[in-house]
C-alpha cells in the first residue's frame, strides 16, 4: 500500500469479520434451535386458539426477524423452510398434508428469506461497526500506553531494542523488528520459526524502508518509517490483530523514539564537547601566560649582554637568532591568548577591502626558508574582486594552511595556490601532493585538538591548526573545507565574501 492510501481498510473488514466468525462458532446453532422450539410453541398456541395463517405467519416472521439477526442467513433459511412447513401443515387447506406446490407457500418462503437476508446483513454490519469500535478503544489505549513508555526511555546506546520491546509486550506480537537507515542497524524482539523465516521478516522490513510503502503479508505488517515525507527506517509487526491506521501510528511513534534517542545522544555530546572545549581553553590561556613570562626575561637577558663586554660575530648573530625566535614565541603565545576572543559570539573584526592574492602572497612570503617559498606556485586571476578582510587575522588563516601544505607533503614537489571568483564570494585554493584526507575526516580536521590517522606519519602538531583557520573563516562570513584528490593529495579552500553582498 503506497503513501497517502487509507491503509488497512480491507484487512480491517477482514479482521472484524473473523473476530464475529469466532464469536458465533462458539454457539452455532443456539439460535436455529431457540427459534425452532419458538415456532412449535406459537404453533401449538395458535392451531388451539384456531388462529388463521396470515396471523400465525407474522408470528412467524417475527421469529425469522430474531434468527437471522442473531443467528445469521443459513439459521434463518432453516427457520423459514420449518415455519413453512408448519403453515401448510397445520394451517392451510387441508390441514394435516404437506402441498407443496401450492403458490402460498412459495410466496412465504420468499418473503421470509428476503427478510432474513436484509436482516442478516444489517445484523453484520452492526456487529462490525461494534467490533470496529472495541477494537479502535482498544488500539488507542495500547498506543497511548506504548507513547506513556516511551517518553519514560532512559538514554541507551541501541534505543531499537527498547522500542521492539515495548512494541512487543503493548501489543502481544509474535515479533518486531525495527530497522534505521541513518545508523543501518537492525533491532528485534519475538521469536521466530526459523532462521530462515527471520531472515525473510528482516529483507521484508527493509524492503518497506526502500520502496517507502506500507503493506500487510500473511498478518504482518511492514510499515516505513517517515520523519515528515523523508523515510528514515522500517517496522515489521509479525502476529498483529491490528488495523492499517494503528500500525501506521505505531511506525511513527517508533520513528520519533528513534529521532528523541539520537536527539538526546547529540545533546549530550555537545555539551561533553563543550564542557572539554572550556577545559582544554582554559589550560591554553594558563599555558600561554606561563610562556610569555620566561620568554620576557629571556628578551630582558638578550638585551643586556652586549652591555656586558665585547661580543665577536659569531655570538652577535646567535644573540640575534635568539632574540628573533624569542619575538614568534611571544606572538604565538599572543594568538593563543586571542583564540578565546575569536571564538566569542560577540566578536567582529575590523574589515576593510583587500585582495585575497596579496594575502596569500604575504603569508607565503613570512617563510624562512626560501625552499620552501620557492615550493609555491601562484595561478591567480587577473581581475579579482577584493574581500572585506582583517588583514592580519586572514594571513594567519592562510599561513596555516600554507604551513600544513609544506609539512603534509610530499618533499620537493610543488604546491599550487589558486584564486577563482564565484560571483559572491572569492575562493582561495591551496592543493598539494602527499597526505589524502578521507571523506570521514574532512570535517572533523577542523574541531580543535583533532588529528587525522595518517598526518602523524608526516609530522607533528596539535589539532589546533584548521580550528583556528575555521573560527577566522566564520568570523569573516566565510567558509573552508578540505577536498581529497586520490592519489594526488589534498586541497583545502578558503571562502570569504566580496565587499559589495556584506552589508555595510
Amino acid at each position: 500500500m503506497r503513501r497517502g492510501a487509507i491503509p488497512g481498510s480491507r484487512g480491517a473488514v477482514c479482521l472484524l469479520r473473523s473476530l464475529m466468525r469466532n464469536e458465533r462458532e462458539e454457539s452455532p446453532l443456539l439460535p436455529a434451535m431457540v427459534s425452532t422450539a419458538g415456532i412449535a410453541v406459537c404453533t401449538w398456541i395458535s392451531f388451539y386458539l384456531g388462529q388463521n395463517a396470515g396471523s400465525v405467519a407474522c408470528f412467524y416472521l417475527v421469529i425469522v426477524v430474531l434468527t437471522a439477526y442473531y443467528g445469521g442467513f443459513r439459521q434463518a433459511t432453516v427457520v423459514s423452510i420449518v415455519a413453512v412447513a408448519c403453515l401448510d401443515f397445520f394451517f392451510d387447506e387441508p390441514i394435516f398434508s404437506f402441498t407443496v406446490s401450492r403458490s402460498s407457500d412459495w410466496v412465504d418462503l420468499g418473503a421470509f428469506e428476503f427478510t432474513a437476508l436484509v436482516i442478516s446483513r444489517l445484523s453484520n454490519r452492526i456487529g462490525l461497526r461494534e467490533l470496529e469500535a472495541a477494537t479502535e478503544r482498544r488500539d488507542a489505549s495500547r498506543l497511548y500506553q506504548t507513547a506513556r513508555r516511551i517518553l519514560l526511555f532512559e538514554r541507551a546506546r541501541d534505543p531499537g531494542n527498547q522500542i521492539a520491546s515495548l512494541i512487543r509486550d503493548v501489543f502481544e506480537l509474535r515479533g518486531v523488528v525495527v530497522f534505521d537507515a541513518i545508523s543501518a542497524t537492525t533491532w528485534r524482539s519475538g521469536e521466530f520459526r526459523t532462521a530462515d523465516a527471520r531472515q525473510d521478516v528482516i529483507g521484508l522490513t527493509q524492503s518497506a524502508y526502500y520502496g517507502d510503502s506500507d503493506t500487510c503479508i500473511s498478518g504482518d505488517w511492514y510499515c516505513a518509517l517517515r520523519l515528515g515525507v523523508r523515510p528514515v527506517g522500517s517496522l515489521a509487526l509479525c502476529g498483529a490483530t491490528m488495523t492499517g491506521l494503528t500500525a501506521c501510528a505505531l511506525a511513527s511513534l517508533a520513528a520519533i523514539a528513534l529521532e528523541r534517542a539520537r536527539s538526546i545522544e547529540n545533546q549530550l555530546h555537545a555539551e561533553a564537547t563543550r564542557e572539554a572545549e572550556q577545559l582544554r581553553s582554559a589550560m591554553l590561556d594558563a599555558l600561554a601566560h606561563k610562556f610569555k613570562t620566561p620568554m620576557t626575561v629571556i628578551r630582558t637577558a638578550v638585551a643586556g649582554l652586549p652591555a656586558a663586554g665585547e661580543l665577536s660575530t659569531l655570538q652577535t648573530e646567535l644573540l640575534t637568532l635568539v632574540d628573533q625566535e624569542t619575538s614568534k614565541l611571544n606572538d604565538l603565545a599572543c594568538r593563543l591568548l586571542e583564540t578565546p576572543t575569536l571564538e566569542s559570539t560577540g566578536f567582529e573584526p575590523q574589515r576593510e577591502p583587500l585582495l585575497l592574492s596579496r594575502l596569500a602572497k604575504l603569508a607565503v612570503q613570512e617563510l624562512e626558508q626560501r625552499a620552501d617559498r620557492d615550493r609555491f606556485q601562484f595561478s591567480l586571476s587577473p581581475k579579482e574582486t577584493p574581500v572585506l578582510a582583517n588583514q592580519e587575522l586572514v594571513v594567519t588563516a592562510i599561513a596555516q594552511l600554507v604551513d600544513n601544505a609544506l609539512k603534509y607533503s610530499t618533499p620537493g614537489t610543488p604546491i599550487d595556490v589558486g584564486l577563482s571568483s564565484g560571483g559572491s564570494t572569492v575562493v582561495l585554493e591551496v592543493r598539494s601532493k602527499g597526505l589524502e584526507v578521507l571523506p570521514c575526516d574532512r570535517e572533523r580536521i577542523f574541531e580543535r585538538f583533532y588529528r587525522a590517522p595518517g598526518a602523524r606519519q608526516f609530522a607533528n602538531g596539535t589539532g589546533l591548526g584548521l580550528s583556528i583557520v575555521k573560527t577566522i573563516a566564520t568570523d569573516h562570513e566565510g567558509h573552508v573545507w578540505a577536498d581529497a584528490e586520490p592519489g594526488y593529495g589534498t586541497a583545502f579552500y578558503l571562502s570569504l565574501p566580496v565587499v559589495q553582498d556584506l552589508p555595510r
